[in-house]
């Protein structure tokens, strides 16, 4: 299902959405991830301060009276999270909003105020529950001031190879760059700001509402405070930094592209991966394949380094950074959806659900990248990547991301493949 993002000039929002959601099962999970969204105040008042009070108070008195006076005032620090969790509810609702009407699931005349259909409100389960919430902090990273830091650390290297490739090859202007497991389409909006013909693709409604709005639907920068760190109360070392909050958007995204000059274009579509970008349309269609904490999403590797390596031009690169936290590692039998029911064809791909999988250490991944016939031209290991990291806690966890480049051979380069 190919959706368009609104461009800085064009005028249309996502259109095409509608055209795609006739298939129930397609219905069910666009509203299990609004509803997500719709319960993510009920859910967080209840699991952050609900359940801490009935804690509380099942202390000795003596006990929770302490802890209810200066310096440690605990009931007024839950008060606190809940006026937080508010303010994070104000963007999860208006996410809700937006997404009715743009992804076009509830039929509503102009300037009616839509709201969740009943038959709808509550199927959300605790798995959608939890990728709503952590989307929410993930503006952190991909669209606030502060996360600048892991943006150049995790977007950084990758910018750095393009900008290389444009400057190698200056015929292949405006190079046309597809970013799978686009996310919060921080990295498309970037490259178009950038000048390059931009095209994300995610599979999560999560991240699809959630870009869909803030590239298309919010007012100006700063229009929305988000708090990262409520949800959890451990490794904190102090309470202001658990309510430190955050300004988003750092940019609005479409005045910003109305006044720069030189921008390109950019597009989002909704598809599972293996899907869309296997079938003979997309073939030698891109310039690069910027692969971004992507890779380690496959349940079959070669799977998807077929499509890149298909959808990629003669002489494109596939510029890859991140680590290998596989995804389906610890998902039994490995079949992903497919259950081995009636004749399974190879030759007709059911995405992510094709059964099987395995997980390959760094060098094997590389090893494998070669062995499809890529030429692998730039290799750096351990680069610092945090990912949605609060850098005052007293816990850090941090990724030593791999990064490197890869090259499909051109047909009519000296350039070989090793066999």
């Amino acid at each position: 299902m190919e959706v368009p993002v609104e461009s800085h000039n064009d005028d249309s929002q996502w259109n095409g959405v509608e055209d795609a959601i006739e298939d129930p099962e397609e219905v069910r999970v666009i509203f299990c991830a609004l509803d997500s969204f719709s319960q993510y105040a009920k859910t967080a008042h209840l699991n952050c301060t609900h359940l801490r009070r009935q804690a509380f108070y099942a202390l000795p008195q003596a006990h929770w009276t302490m802890l209810a006076q200066p310096p440690f005032s605990y009931l007024d620090t839950l008060n606190r999270i809940d006026d937080a969790i508010e303010s994070n509810a104000e963007l999860a609702r208006i996410i809700v909003k937006f997404g009715l009407r743009s992804f076009g699931v509830v039929e509503a005349a102009p300037g009616e105020n839509l709201t969740m259909p009943e038959e709808w409100s509550g199927i959300a389960k605790f798995n959608d529950l939890d990728k709503a919430r952590s989307t929410l902090r993930q503006f952190y990273r991909d669209w606030s001031a502060e996360g600048a830091g892991e943006r150049e650390a995790c977007y950084g290297p990758v910018y750095r190879a393009l900008e290389a490739e444009k400057t190698k090859y200056p015929n292949r202007q405006p190079m046309k760059v597809l970013v799978p497991g686009a996310g919060l389409g921080r990295t498309v909006f970037d490259l178009c700001r950038m000048g390059y013909s931009a095209e994300g693709n995610e599979i999560s409604y999560h991240q699809l509402l959630a870009s869909s709005y803030i590239l298309n639907s919010t007012e100006t920068a700063g229009q929305h405070t988000i708090f990262p760190w409520i949800h959890s109360f451990s490794n904190h070392r102090s309470r202001e930094n658990q309510f430190r909050s955050y300004k988003i958007p750092d940019v609005h995204p479409q005045s910003t592209l109305a006044g720069t000059q030189g921008t390109g274009s950019m597009q989002m579509c909704a598809a599972d991966f293996l899907c869309l970008y296997g079938d003979d349309q997309h073939r030698d269609l891109y310039d690069a394949v910027t692969t971004v904490f992507f890779l380690d999403t496959a349940p079959n590797l070669i799977r998807y380094l077929e499509v890149i390596k298909s959808c990629l031009k003669p002489g494109g690169v596939l510029i890859n950074i991140g680590p290998l936290l596989w995804h389906w590692e610890n998902h039994v039998p490995g079949h992903h959806g497919y259950d081995g029911d009636g004749d399974y064809d190879e030759n007709n791909s059911l995405g992510i659900a094709d059964p099987g999988s395995f997980e390959l250490t760094d060098d094997e991944v590389v090893a494998l990248v070669e062995k499809l016939g890529f030429i692998v031209e730039k290799r750096e290991t351990g680069l610092r990547a945090p990912y949605v990291g609060d850098d005052r806690s007293m816990l850090e966890t941090v990724y030593r991301a791999s990064h490197w480049v890869a090259r499909k051979p051109d047909v009519g380069s000296e350039v070989k493949a090793e066999p």
